[in-house]
């Protein structure tokens, strides 16, 4: 016996007999329970007062496993009760996919399914689209998908043959759970939201889409296999996630002292301020330490002329650029020692003499590692101070 509560959704209490029992696993006459698949999770409810810990399909029937131990015999009759609360969740969860699914085909190119699931808070749409689904997108598709809400479309079922259903170009298929459906069986459960979306679903449902209630886009990520997941809410987790944003906006509009719709081109010139001060600074941070290398004592070394000495304020990553704007004619390398965290070195070369042998003997010397090409090494972790690695440079 198939469950009958995706053709009855409103069925929530119902007497039947018991069909056969192993422990505490009981099979019934019939049963208006859905079990667990295509991505929805089972009902919840008893059976006699008895707590129905789940219900799953097998070969034999929809299995219903109770919560504890029972004296339900077969043959005999059970008053059975759905929880009214999570069925009701649960069909405008899988109806609400569904909507959002239509509101991706009216966003994205080539979009198909490729999963789905609800959760206890959320719920889950894998996509699969030639279109990137940005946040642009993604809101996009949430603010149709309400205004379908809005809209109250009807939402019906009915059964067709496999063959003819592929043959329609507008009916979804997820490819994870109905396409290995159909092939065990001969008709499809077609559900159609009037005038929005067909898909192939054997879930339960609503009749109407305003039955829905508020949808909530939260978030989407990449689950891989070519698929983007979009995460989403109905319900008070939906309402409760909007007024999060909602405050969260507000408090910045005031940060700013902008109203909430203006956060956008607020937001933007300050960036705009931002990178140029960022520009200003680095520019500054360049001109100050080209200062502090101006200072560096010349020495000879490997049979050149250097420059060697500490610099603080600066990173060796900073330090390159700057370095090798010295390499000249008259300079044959620059040796520079400061601290970023811990002690390091700097060493750049016209390539006569190696930079990198140059920072293996510091860090042989001393400790710590590093390393680089011909031209332009570095090494940290150095245990001792930058005037005691400059004091070493000098001397070698």
């Amino acid at each position: 016996m198939q469950t009958l509560a995706p053709d009855n959704p409103e069925t929530l209490s119902f007497d039947t007999e018991v069909a056969a029992v192993d422990g505490r696993e009981v099979i019934l006459h019939e049963t208006y329970f859905y079990p667990e698949g295509g991505g929805q999770p089972a009902d919840r409810g008893v059976i006699d007062d008895i707590a129905v810990a789940d219900v799953q399909k097998s070969e034999a029937g929809v299995v219903h496993r109770l919560s504890a131990d029972h004296d339900l015999e077969k043959g005999e009759t059970v008053h059975c009760v759905v929880d009214a609360a999570f069925r009701t969740y649960c069909k405008r969860a899988h109806t609400a996919s569904h909507v959002l699914f239509g509101a991706a085909r009216r966003v994205l190119d080539d979009v198909g399914y490729a999963g789905f699931d609800i959760g206890e808070e959320t719920v889950r749409v894998d996509f699969t689209a030639d279109t990137e689904i940005t946040d642009e997108r993604m809101i996009e598709m949430e603010r149709l998908a309400n205004r379908a809400v809005w809209d109250s479309l009807p939402v019906s079922w009915e059964y067709q043959d496999p063959a003819v259903a592929r043959e329609r170009e507008e009916v979804a298929f997820n490819t994870k759970t109905e396409e290995g459906a159909m092939a065990e069986s001969d008709e499809v459960r077609i559900v159609t939201i009037e005038g929005w979306d067909v898909a192939a679903c054997g879930g339960t449902h609503v009749s109407n889409t305003s039955e829905i209630g508020p949808l909530h886009v939260l978030e989407r990520s990449n689950p891989g296999e070519g698929a983007t997941r979009v995460e989403f809410a109905v319900g008070p987790t939906a309402i409760d996630a909007a007024a999060e944003i909602h405050e969260g906006a507000r408090a910045v509009a005031r940060d700013l002292d902008v109203a909430p719709d203006a956060i956008t081109d607020a937001v933007g010139r300050l960036t705009d301020e931002r990178d140029d001060l960022r520009a200003e600074v680095a520019d500054l941070k360049s001109e100050l330490l080209g200062y502090r290398l101006a200072d560096l004592d010349r020495v000879g070394r490997d049979g050149g002329t250097w420059l060697v000495g500490a610099v603080e304020g600066a990173t060796p990553n900073e330090l390159q650029g700057e370095l090798e704007e010295y390499i000249d004619d008259g300079i044959d390398g620059v040796a520079v020692a400061g601290t970023s965290g811990e002690t390091f070195v700097v060493v750049a070369t016209d390539g006569d003499a190696d930079a990198n042998a140059v920072v293996q003997a510091v860090t042989g010397e001393f400790g710590g590692g590093g390393g680089g090409g011909p031209t332009f090494a570095q090494g940290g972790g150095i245990p001792v101070s930058p005037p005691e690695v400059v004091g070493y440079l000098r001397s070698e």
